[in-house]
């Protein structure tokens, strides 16, 4: 399972790496990829709209299930990865890279408080 070292992770298994300007761009882990297999739709969300930590801030279905992706960090989503509404099976084939869902203006320092990359790998696997 990959697990890169250069973001931080949550435990219900997003991930939020942090640009260089501030912003948190936010995906779905190889593991949470894994596990939901096949990826058939994504419902991204609109821009401009306000989360908190926790808050639901897309949809995934795949051929197992339907899964909420959770906001890392509160902040406003400036931008969302239109790509995904047709080929969502980038989230499947690219969880890091082009398969992300949202980029967050953070509104608080949440960030440094998500798990880090050692810590998410003993989460999934104990």
């Amino acid at each position: 399972m990959n697990v890169p070292d250069d973001r931080r992770y949550t435990e219900d298994h997003e991930w939020a790496k942090r640009e260089d300007d501030g912003r948190i761009r936010v995906g779905i882990t190889d593991y949470a990829q894994d596990a939901l297999g096949d990826i058939v739709y994504v419902e991204v969300p609109e821009v401009g709209s306000t989360v908190g930590k926790g808050d639901p801030i897309a949809e995934v279905e795949s051929t197992k299930s339907v899964s909420d992706v959770y906001a890392p960090v509160s902040g406003s989503i400036i931008a969302v990865n239109e790509a995904l509404a047709d080929a969502p099976e980038l989230v499947n084939s690219d969880p890091y890279g082009e398969g992300w869902f949202a980029l967050i203006e953070p509104s608080g320092d949440e960030y440094d408080a998500l798990l880090d990359a050692a810590a998410y790998r003993a989460l999934t696997e104990e």
